[in-house]
């Protein structure tokens, strides 16, 4: 006659480690979770400040100087450029540039562009030498603002890839542009 084969083992051995697997999944996502809080936070945090400020050069001041602390990066640059005129402020200063790279740079991008770099941008000037990190924002305005780029760098080697984070930059951007329009035009 037949032998009888019982399946309890293996059917027991495959829920456990489907149990396992789920449990892994769980931890993932609880992670992921307190970690887009924690980016949320940063960016309204962020935000706040840009509102509150008091001028243009105060904006500049706290988007260079504070919001690194805020959301936790080494280094932040905004380069702006209208007709012949071009900008870039960072934590050392405002610089004049030429309008012609910041429209270089802004070309490449669509929203956000979120990547790894042996070298940041050039446009985060001597901290560009740093940055293994960056999210490089457009700032897209009607004229007569200017229009240009929000630079975010970071010295450490990770993924600013999540749609969630390009969503929370490009709001960040828009803020900030809002911010500087309300500056600019009397």
């Amino acid at each position: 006659m037949g032998q009888v084969i019982s399946f309890e083992n293996h059917a027991l051995a495959n829920l456990r480690a489907r149990v396992a697997a789920a449990e892994e999944a769980n931890q993932d996502l609880i992670a992921f979770a307190r970690g887009h809080s924690g980016a949320v936070a940063s960016i309204h945090e962020a935000v706040l400040a840009a509102v509150e400020t008091e001028g243009l050069d105060h904006l500049l001041h706290v988007v260079t100087q504070e919001w690194p602390q805020i959301l936790g990066l080494d280094a932040v640059a905004v380069a702006l450029f209208v007709g012949d005129k071009g900008i870039r402020a960072d934590a050392s200063g405002l610089q004049f540039v030429n309008p012609r790279v910041i429209a270089r740079a802004v070309d490449g991008i669509d929203g956000v562009v979120l990547r790894s770099a042996r070298r940041g941008h050039p446009l985060f000037g001597p901290a560009c030498s740093l940055i293994r990190a960056e999210a490089l924002v457009r700032l897209d305005t009607a004229p007569p603002l200017p229009s240009g780029l929000l630079a975010l760098g970071q010295r450490a080697e990770q993924g600013f890839e999540t749609r969630h984070g390009s969503e929370l930059l490009v709001f960040l951007g828009r803020v900030l542009t809002r911010c500087m329009g309300r500056w600019l035009i009397p």
